[in-house]
């Protein structure tokens, strides 16, 4: 027996050994490859940037180089990542390098807003400019992508592909029955009659209100999209809403040649034939994404800076992966205290999130702007809490398609006592003082009307201190913030017009103007925060600590963010998808 625990122990030890040593030459062996990864790529003539259209789009992503390895090893499927960033700065080198000829826009499913779809849509009209071509594919286009595609000067299709027309429209999500059923009821504050984050827990369809800022908003973003493909096309709005109410997904293809939407019916395999034709010999090459960022940057650095600051995700007091407040606010303190920065653009891409965040956030950067200029970019989202932060801004930027405004307010606070009772526990407690026991009441007994009136009242301040921010940010009376607030959400062109934003333009607008604020006729452009590291990538999924969620736990995480005590939301209603 004893020897039989010798050699059991010995080979399990044997067997620790070499699984810790396969792990360290496995973390090497990724480590070396990300230092060869650092590659540069050499332009040839005669070459085509082929940007895919597929994937998730964010504002910047990460050095990511292996998120395959792991997601094969883990048997997950792998999510393309790209950054707004790169992509129009890839856009931006197309149209300089002498050798690249012209730019191939491949596939039709990428995940992005309209804001930013706008942006990648205005540099690459702006790289056309340079005379050069642009051709696009795809075996079926979503109608974000297609908008994209219409400023190729060939629109190619898969004979057997569809192309996604139909209009805009977006829909709501009722968790109202099933919480009654399970015995929960969502005990809701707000501030703000088109506040509608809160409906899917106390209705069972749209409020008046949210319908009507919706369908404001579908149709101030389908006025941009339709004149744009008109203008693109050669066809009139009238044309292509009648196409829209046929619904041009599911017709049959020639009739989207028939009415102008695309140009050539045409398999993957025969394009090279239609690049050909453009580039004028079939002795071309192809640069993928990855090929162009391999690009050297030949340009010179100079002591004074502008730095973009991206603020993008879910707002949240000191953890998550969006917007954390603790860490912006170190950030913002860092970059005031910076003098070789001359000035800040910061870039906002946020639903929102805890307005205590938001409020921390605001103070830094009010801090930041006494020593610099400070100019806001916004991207699809600057809603809510997203506009809490921009408010105070030098001067804010938004792209018509932007979703904007919703000053406003919320809590929610569930009451599980109906669920208790059903199944059978009961609670009982003891306090010093009559209040003691309040924060447990709330959500194991319900609220009686006097707690009520004080939740209610530390709601109501928020919405006084949120307004009173956006009034001093944009030098107007309080009163006159609270007549465009009310919780309403605004697309970019309308929050111009309502003066929540000073101009329609992207994040080159936004740098030119901080550059004349601070008086700079020559700088450099810095990245805060910096983009992780491969190995900083590598090393947090081999720890576990990049992976995704599934959407039921998605879910269930953001409604407990919503529902949780004692923190008010300043965010937009629901999470907005436009289709």
């Amino acid at each position: 027996m004893q020897e039989f625990l010798k050699y059991t122990l010995a080979t399990l030890c044997g067997l620790v050994l070499f699984l810790m040593l396969t792990f360290v030459l496995s973390l090497c062996s990724l480590v070396s490859m990300a230092i060869m990864s650092d590659t540069e790529t050499k332009v040839e003539k005669h070459s085509v940037y082929r940007l895919d259209l597929d994937g998730v789009l964010y504002e910047q992503v990460d050095d990511d180089p292996y998120s395959a390895i792991f997601a094969e090893a883990t048997g997950r499927k792998k999510e393309t990542r790209y950054g707004l960033d790169d992509i129009l700065a890839n856009i931006r080198e197309a149209k300089e390098n002498k050798h690249i000829e012209g730019i191939y826009l491949r596939g039709g499913a990428m995940s992005a807003g309209f804001a930013s779809m706008q942006e990648i849509r205005r540099a690459l009209l702006d790289f056309k400019q340079s005379g050069k071509f642009v051709v696009a594919y795809a075996d079926d286009y979503g109608q974000g992508n297609y908008w994209l595609a219409t400023v190729a000067d060939r629109i190619c299709l898969n004979p057997t592909g569809s192309v996604n027309w139909s209009g805009l429209s977006s829909s709501v999500m009722f968790y109202t029955r099933a919480l009654e059923k399970l015995g929960v009821e969502m005990q809701v504050l707000k501030v703000g009659t088109f506040k509608s984050a809160v409906e899917p827990y106390m209705l069972t369809e749209m409020s008046e209100a949210n319908r009507l800022q919706m369908n404001t908003l579908l149709d101030d973003i389908w006025t941009v999209v339709a004149a744009d493909v008109a203008e693109s096309r050669n066809l009139t709005v009238v044309q292509l809403n009648e196409a829209a109410d046929l619904n041009m997904q599911f017709r049959p293809q020639q009739w989207l040649i028939e009415r102008g939407l695309v140009d050539t019916l045409v398999f993957n395999q025969s394009m090279d034939t239609i690049l050909t034709g453009f580039i004028g010999t079939d002795d071309y090459h192809i640069l993928t994404h990855s090929d162009m960022l391999g690009i050297p940057d030949n340009s010179k650095s100079h002591k004074d800076k502008i730095a973009i600051l991206y603020a993008e995700g879910e707002i949240t007091d000191d953890s998550g992966d969006g917007i954390v407040g603790t860490k912006m606010v170190r950030l913002i303190n860092k970059l005031a205290k910076d003098d070789d920065v001359k000035a800040v653009v910061m870039r906002v891409n946020s639903p929102g999130g805890s307005a205590d965040a938001s409020e921390q956030i605001h103070h830094a950067l009010s801090l930041l702007r006494e020593k610099k200029p400070l100019v806001v970019s916004m991207g699809d989202y600057a809603a809510s809490g997203g506009y809490y932060i921009s408010c105070q801004a030098d001067s804010i930027f938004a792209e018509p398609a932007t979703l904007t405004g919703s000053i406003g307010i919320f809590g929610l606070i569930p009451n599980f006592s109906g669920l208790a009772d059903k199944v059978g526990i009961d609670i009982d407690g003891i306090g010093t003082n009559r209040l003691s026991q309040m924060e447990s009441n709330l959500t194991m007994k319900g609220m009686n009307p006097e707690e009520k009136e004080i939740m209610q009242a530390y709601i109501r301040r928020g919405y006084e201190l949120f307004t009173l921010r956006c009034a001093e940010g944009r030098g107007v009376s309080q009163d006159s913030i609270k007549q465009i607030a009310e919780g309403r959400v605004w697309s970019g062109t309308r929050a111009l017009q309502i003066g929540l934003v000073d101009r329609l333009g992207n994040t080159d607008d936004a740098l030119k103007a901080a550059a004349a604020l601070a008086d700079l006729d020559k700088y450099e452009t810095v990245i805060w925060p910096e983009p992780e590291s491969s190995v900083d990538q590598i090393v947090k999924k081999i720890l576990g600590e990049d992976d995704d969620e599934l959407l039921l736990l998605r879910e269930y995480a953001r409604i407990r963010r919503l529902a949780g005590h004692p923190s008010i939301q300043a965010r937009i209603p629901y999470d907005i998808k436009i289709k």
